[in-house]
């Protein structure tokens, strides 16, 4: 599997590039169908004091799969969208057909 980390409108970070390959890698153990993933971080200015964005998009066998989320800090914006990417992933894992 493959991993493009992006950083917008912030500084870059070793530390939260490590953190992003680690649990995608974990992801990627549990489903071999991944491909490739692009990761987008971004910071905007949110009135509700949230405003930190990280975004996924997956490339499989098949559609790619997106997940989003704004939070108050990176770490829990990343669970956040790589468990809406696991849910995403199960769904989709569960439609295929093994042919034997």
């Amino acid at each position: 599997m493959k991993i493009n980390i992006q950083f917008l409108h912030m500084a870059t970070s070793e530390a939260m590039e490590s953190y992003v390959t680690e649990k995608l890698n974990h992801l990627a153990n549990k489903y071999d169908m991944i491909i490739h993933v692009d990761v987008l971080f971004k910071s905007e200015k949110d009135p509700k004091g949230k405003g930190n964005i990280c975004e996924m998009e997956a490339s499989l066998s098949g559609p790619r799969i997106f997940a989003s989320s704004n939070e108050e800090n990176y770490e829990v914006a990343v669970k956040h969208t790589i468990k809406d990417l696991e849910k995403q992933l199960e769904k989709r894992k569960s439609t295929l057909k093994p042919y034997l």
